[in-house]
């Protein structure tokens, strides 16, 4: 039996280290995913504030053209009604400055006018309306010439 018994241990003996280095190879594989794991964490860690950082910068810059456009739209919105407004202003001005013009004209009367000037003499001619009736002065004035 002791034959048997040592075959026994033998076997308990060489099942124990192939138990040991089944064991230091799954030891040895595992720590290399881990290390694998670990650089890849690393790796991670480095680009992500700078994926996160493109990102924000990429919204930033959206938002910033968004903003500008809604700036530029109010403008024109702005433009566009003090341009009415202005434009109805003017309109209300030329009609009371029309209606003004017509009764000064003929309340107080309209001067027409026409000259002509030769080597010698300016001759000039006005019209004068008021309201009995037209007054025409017609006057020829010489020129200094100096020798």
């Amino acid at each position: 039996m002791s034959k048997k018994n040592q075959e026994l241990s033998e076997k308990d003996q060489v099942v124990k280290i192939q138990a040991w280095w089944r064991g230091t190879l799954v030891r040895r594989s595992l720590l290399h995913a881990a290390l694998s794991a670990w650089i890849i964490q690393c790796w991670w860690r480095l680009i992500l504030p700078k994926i996160m950082e493109k990102r924000r910068q990429s919204m930033l810059d959206t938002f910033q053209q968004e903003q500008w456009a809604v700036v530029r739209l109010q403008s024109w919105i702005r433009m566009w009604r003090i341009r009415r407004r202005y434009c109805r202003l003017l309109k209300a001005v030329r009609t009371i400055q029309s209606h003004w013009r017509g009764h000064t004209c003929s309340s107080r009367g309209v001067i027409k006018g026409q000259y002509r000037i030769s080597t010698s003499q300016m001759h000039l001619e006005l019209e004068v309306l008021l309201g009995s009736g037209p007054c025409i002065v017609t006057e020829c004035i010489p020129l200094p010439i100096k020798q």
